[in-house]
């Protein structure tokens, strides 16, 4: 299934640890030079050590920072990625979390907003070049099933959460449809020869999601008693590995997938005008 990716360069956003840590193995796996793009210098440096093992890939996996909470930090890894590789072909942006209380970010966002959305539209516009010398390129986004939930699609007069009470999984469900959108508009504005967008549901898994002390104590016993009923990362990750790696999605894009199947995402998420509103927007938010 999986295709050849002997001289390729893929990116993963979040690759140090839970699915993105698997998604990195597989994609590595298949021949790609895997550059794990975490916050966490020592969690990163240990989990190259990690994938370089289990992929048998020694001295084709590395790890660069990033802060998806910072737009500065996201130029930062842009301008050294650039200066270091040559090109992109696969972009998996993966990392993403959820909050139990409204936090902002250094430039100004409600931090789910940026991290789980802005921060990796900002990271695509600036690889476009290396991704256009990847081409065919492929964009891959990690939404989630959670993007069902936010059935009145998003308030554009509110992006930041500014002005409801803060429910935690509202926003997150709202971020998880802005991947969704920002795949879809990608796709239509880029000739399928050259670069591919896909999003994806990795599954309930059992990773460090929302356990970390983010969701307070009620959301980490919540975790703790639904945990059994969940997959493992190693699971939660074969979408990713498969929309990355696969000859059989060549030339698609534009797609949803759940179990290495595209399927329809919900209403909100088709709605063109959102989709091509919140690009015009998160253009604006991420310049300068």
């Amino acid at each position: 299934m999986m295709s050849e990716l002997d001289g390729k360069v893929a990116v993963v956003t979040g690759g140090n640890s839970g699915i993105g840590k698997y998604a990195a193995i597989g994609i590595a796996r298949a021949g790609a030079h895997v550059v794990i793009a975490a916050r966490n210098p020592t969690k990163a440096a240990a989990a190259v050590s990690e994938i370089e093992d289990a992929a048998d890939a020694r001295g084709r996996v590395e790890a660069m920072p990033i802060d998806l909470a910072s737009f500065a930090s996201i130029r930062a890894f842009a301008d050294a990625f650039n200066a270091r590789h040559n090109r992109v072909d696969v972009l998996l942006n993966n990392a993403g979390g959820v909050l139990n209380t409204r936090q902002v970010t250094v430039d100004g966002h409600e931090m789910q907003f940026q991290v789980n959305h802005l921060g990796h539209f900002l990271l695509t516009e600036l690889l476009r070049d290396a991704l256009g010398a990847g081409a065919p390129a492929r964009v891959i986004n990690v939404s989630s099933w959670g993007h069902t939930q936010a059935r009145r699609g998003l308030d554009f007069d509110d992006l930041d959460w500014e002005h409801r009470p803060y429910r935690r999984f509202a926003v997150y469900s709202a971020t998880k449809l802005m991947n969704v959108l920002f795949t879809r508009e990608l796709a239509r504005r880029n000739d399928p020869a050259g670069l591919t967008a896909n999003a994806l549901h990795p599954g309930f898994v059992a990773s460090n999601f929302g356990r970390e002390g983010d969701l307070g104590k009620l959301g980490d016993i919540g975790m703790r008693l639904v945990r059994p009923f969940a997959i493992s990362s190693e699971k939660g990750a074969l979408t990713s590995i498969y929309l990355a790696t696969s000859p059989d999605v060549a030339g698609v894009t534009g797609q949803y997938f759940v179990k290495c199947r595209a399927v329809p995402p919900s209403k909100p998420a088709l709605d063109d005008a959102a989709a091509a509103r919140l690009w015009e927007i998160s253009e604006k938010l991420t310049a300068g």
